[in-house]
């Protein structure tokens, strides 16, 4: 598909797109798109950066254009999403996409006072993105009207289960029980965990598998070096610092961002950071800063991994490495986007070799490795291959003169 107009959008839609900047449809929004507008039930596989934010909000917008409310009332479309900052982030895309209509998008998540909320909800709604615990309470309150929802959004549908909110996605699922349509979004389909809950959630859906082509992943440079210790690990962070323009760099715990943080102070390095526990005021702050430009070097756990988007990050660092091959996936997907070529540097001690080797097979290529002049490792490389086990014939000569004694006896 060569462009956005042959998916038959309003004008007011594609003069947004246009506006924003979104030159043809991504494989996710191609494949997605025309299956949602159609009335189905939709469960997509989409990585982050793929364009599924516009996948599933340009149908729900052109349904609501298709279908005018005739009244005042509450929410007609509702975006579940694990986090605040991705609430945000959606309704802010939504807010966007609809500029030349008169729809109207409000989020409810935490970090927002009950007051605030409970005038947002005396208001006509058209689109709310909310957090599934926040907007629990409201339903427990009898404060928030499932009954008008015509279609539930599930973004990140794997991450709320990791994050265990399972449990509160089905219950709203069940208020909202007399919508139309629903559509999932999950990085991944792999494994029973999405397939099995969507079960519950979905209607027959069609299942749209948009793993980024081959190509997109050639646009994110990949390599790793190999560190010593920590005082090698930190002088090699160092350097790669140097070549980088606005970079995040993620690391594994709370503690460690902290220690990490006080040693790029103390190495004059100006840094913001990102983590779990935040008051909402601090991340919208960290992310307004490094968004501007103000500061270009952010510290960040996996909170950040997923959903939130920075535009031009041109380095993502893994100080530590993920725990998994496809959270590497997620943290790498920071940069490179939109069209853009980006640089994804490992630094991986003796403990972590056999996890970028399991990266490399997860992504079916090589994450190759670097060195800099005057600063190469000087421990070996950790081999990870596994020595086929011989054949026990210990045991069996045991068994057999074992039954050799039986018989003699006897």
């Amino acid at each position: 598909m060569r462009n956005f107009s042959e998916l038959e959008l309003d004008s007011e839609l594609l003069q947004a797109i246009e506006e924003i900047g979104y030159e043809r449809p991504t494989a996710v929004q191609t494949e997605a798109i025309p299956h949602a507008l159609d009335g189905r039930d939709v469960l997509a596989s989409a990585p982050t950066g793929t364009g599924k934010t516009a996948a599933f909000l340009l149908p729900m917008l052109q349904h609501l254009q298709d279908f005018p409310r005739k009244k005042p009332g509450p929410a007609r479309v509702l975006v579940l999403t694990p986090t605040r900052e991705l609430a945000i982030q959606v309704a802010d895309q939504a807010r966007a996409l609809a500029k030349y209509t008169s729809l109207k998008i409000f989020t409810i998540t935490g970090g927002i006072s009950y007051d605030e909320h409970a005038e947002l909800l005396g208001k006509t709604q058209d689109i709310v993105v909310a957090t599934p615990g926040r907007l629990m309470e409201y339903i427990e309150a009898e404060r928030f009207d499932c009954r008008a929802i015509e279609c539930l959004i599930l973004d990140e549908a794997d991450r709320m289960l990791d994050m265990g909110f399972g449990k509160i996605v089905e219950r709203i699922h069940n208020e909202c029980r007399w919508r139309r349509q629903s559509l999932l979004f999950s990085a991944t389909l792999e494994g029973k965990g999405v397939r099995d809950f969507s079960q519950g959630i979905l209607n027959e859906p069609v299942e749209v598998n948009a793993e980024p082509p081959r190509r997109e992943r050639k646009k994110i440079h990949q390599f790793y070096y190999r560190c010593d210790d920590m005082a090698h690990k930190l002088a090699l962070l160092q350097e790669v610092l140097k070549e980088a323009d606005r970079t995040i760099i993620f690391v594994k715990t709370r503690e460690r961002l902290a220690e990490l943080r006080d040693q790029l102070a103390s190495m004059k390095i100006n840094c913001c950071w990102l983590q779990g526990e935040m008051a909402q005021a601090s991340r919208n702050n960290t992310i307004n800063r490094f968004r501007s430009g103000d500061i270009n070097i952010m510290l960040a756990t996996d909170v950040a991994a997923r959903g939130i988007d920075l535009p031009d990050v041109s380095h993502v660092i893994n100080f530590d490495m993920p725990r998994t091959a496809d959270v590497y996936l997620h943290r790498i997907g920071r940069t490179a986007r939109a069209g853009k070529k980006g640089t994804a540097v490992s630094l991986v001690e003796a403990h972590d070799q056999s996890q970028i080797e399991r990266v490399s097979r997860y992504m079916k290529e090589d994450v190759p490795e670097r060195f800099v002049e005057g600063m190469r490792p000087k421990h070996k490389k950790a081999s990870t291959v596994k020595k086929k086990k011989k054949k026990d014939t210990k045991k069996k000569d045991a068994k057999g003169t074992a039954a050799k004694k039986k018989k003699v006896k006897k």
